[in-house]
């Protein structure tokens, strides 16, 4: 059995070629259509010497294009690498470098920065150029860019007989990079098999069990009379959206995207083509969107489930949801480049959260101490998230890296991430925050996602960003830089006296910086090194002594 994606893609095509697997801004295709423009891309990458292993960089954003070329990789045994298209030039040839990147796939409207990084970067020999719709013009607009459309040109659209690709295997690797958001990117080094066990629906997510064969999926879709349509709004550059659109695809249901994040938008897509799954990423997308439909109200009646992963999703924000959709099935996920899935908690109205995302318990989520010891249940006891059963091989090129967070827990591989967590009594884990993110002052630690969820209820906030700046007294000092609602003008008595009846003296804000926007990833994850950037360039517009 190979447990590959294109292999599990492939299944579904040949199961239900003519169901509708992509829908993006009003284009539709079928898995027919996808495949056979994968299977064209894969023979050029096949014709300019691309192949097994093969680094080959996407960045683009969420479109059709931008999953034929993902596809494409696979397909050829090669290795898609998604691009932050966020990046600077400088942080490109960074990235394009660590990553071995052969070749690039890039969309026109990133081409200026693309140009300016590809003159540092000598090893990207192969670049090819999608239009979209923030260009203008159909010619490349980087002289060494092939066309897309000429790439896929005179090539086969088939994969059978003489078009066959190479006999792929589960060893076949796939490397995704970190979100960078407090340091530099780093690769992560999956085999296919275990980021699908753990990302891709090669687990039931609910029993834990693992799925039987590599037919199952596709199998259940094509026994379905109609396929589930998923509205999957992260950018397709983080996994956060790539793995659940290929569980998506491997089960025979419909993937619409949209472009760019817009909440508006969002609801006019939900209105006209009826997705019973919506994902997101926490309250970077979900706030907007709870706010638009108070303003549209459009018809979201079709919606059942909300899917949150990758980023806070705070308790205040899955209230706005209820009271709008009061049998709404809310999911928040616990996971990281480095474990995969972790775990997954299911929202009621109301619930108090103490810290961060509650997951059921489950024998490869654990915590342990110090000394990679598994806290049990009733300790009451904090320590480190850890991850057994299908884990990373490694940082790719960092073997330094690697033997800091592969160790060995209870006799087995596992990975002890640097979020810090704690058991409960039941066996569930509540992840608390980042171990790097937590404020020191005066010998308490503050984990800064509990603050922002409390900061970020307040009537006045719309957004925010908590982190620790250096303090006199105490060492350090909780701080938070905040974007206010349009027309306010923010009532920092009311904030305090709101985060003092949530949080221990200690964890409240004492300092607060206000921004146009808060900078965030584009998966929704916060900036930490441009909030700390802001706040040194001037000074607080409220002090608490």
């Amino acid at each position: 059995m190979a447990y590959t994606f294109a292999d599990l893609f492939e299944h579904s095509v040949d199961a239900m070629p003519d169901r509708l697997a992509l829908i993006v801004s009003g284009e539709e295709v079928t898995y027919r259509e996808l495949d056979e423009r994968a299977n064209r891309l894969a023979h050029y990458f096949q014709s300019v010497g691309l192949g097994v292993g093969s680094h080959i960089g996407i960045q683009m954003h969420n479109s059709i294009e931008a999953m034929v070329a993902v596809l494409a990789a696979f397909k050829i045994r090669g290795v898609p690498i998604t691009v932050n298209y966020r990046y600077t030039s400088d942080e490109l040839v960074y990235l394009y470098e660590n990553a071995d990147l052969e070749a690039l796939v890039f969309h026109r409207g990133f081409a200026e920065r693309v140009a300016g990084a590809l003159v540092s970067a000598p090893r990207v020999k192969y670049v090819i150029e999608v239009p979209d719709e923030l260009a203008l013009g159909n010619e490349p607009s980087i002289p060494a860019a092939v066309a897309y459309a000429d790439a896929l040109g005179n090539q086969s659209p088939l994969r059978a007989g003489e078009h066959a690709f190479p006999e792929r295997s589960g060893d076949d690797v796939y490397v995704l990079y970190t979100g960078g958001t407090t340091g530099r990117p780093k690769g992560v080094v999956w085999r296919q098999e275990d980021i699908w066990r753990v990302l891709a629906g090669g687990y039931d997510f609910y029993s834990g069990e693992p799925i039987a064969d590599e037919y199952q999926q596709s199998r259940g879709g094509a026994a379905a009379a109609e396929p589930m349509r998923w509205c999957m709004l992260p950018p397709l550059i983080h996994t956060s959206a790539l793995m659940p659109t290929f569980n998506a695809l491997f089960s025979g249901n419909t993937v619409i995207f949209e472009p760019k994040f817009d909440a508006a938008q969002v609801w006019k897509v939900v209105a006209e083509y009826r997705p019973q799954v919506m994902v997101i990423t926490g309250d970077a997308m979900g706030r907007p969107l709870v706010e638009a439909h108070h303003e549209l109200q459009p018809d979201a009646s079709s919606l059942a489930v909300l899917a949150s992963g990758a980023a806070l999703f705070s308790g205040s924000v899955k209230d706005a949801f209820f009271d709008v959709f009061p049998n709404l099935m809310i999911s928040d996920s616990v996971g990281s480049s480095e474990t995969g899935f972790g775990g997954i908690g299911f929202a009621t109205k109301g619930l108090e959260q103490r810290g961060g995302p509650k997951v059921g318990a489950n024998r490869f989520t654990v915590v342990v101490d110090d000394d990679n010891r598994v806290l049990e249940p009733g300790s009451g006891a904090e320590g480190w998230l850890a991850k057994l059963g299908n884990v990373p091989l490694g940082y790719y090129n960092d073997p330094v890296k690697s033997a800091e967070i592969f160790r060995e827990v209870n006799g087995a591989r596992a990975v002890v991430t640097g979020d810090r967590a704690r058991i409960e009594d039941d066996g569930s884990v509540t992840l608390l925050g980042r171990g790097n993110m937590v404020v020191n002052t005066g010998g308490e630690k503050v984990f800064v996602e509990e603050v922002e969820a409390v900061v970020k209820a307040h009537p006045d906030i719309y957004d925010a960003t908590v982190i620790g700046i250096a303090d006199e007294r105490w060492g350090n000092r909780v701080a938070a830089v905040l974007r206010v609602r349009d027309g306010v003008e923010p009532d920092f008595d009311s904030i305090e006296k709101h985060t003092r009846s949530q949080l221990a003296g200690y964890k409240i804000p004492r300092s607060f910086w206000i921004a146009d926007e808060v900078v965030r990833a584009p998966s929704g994850k916060p900036d930490y090194r441009w909030a700390k950037e802001f706040s040194q360039n001037s000074d607080p517009v409220h002090r608490i002594d």
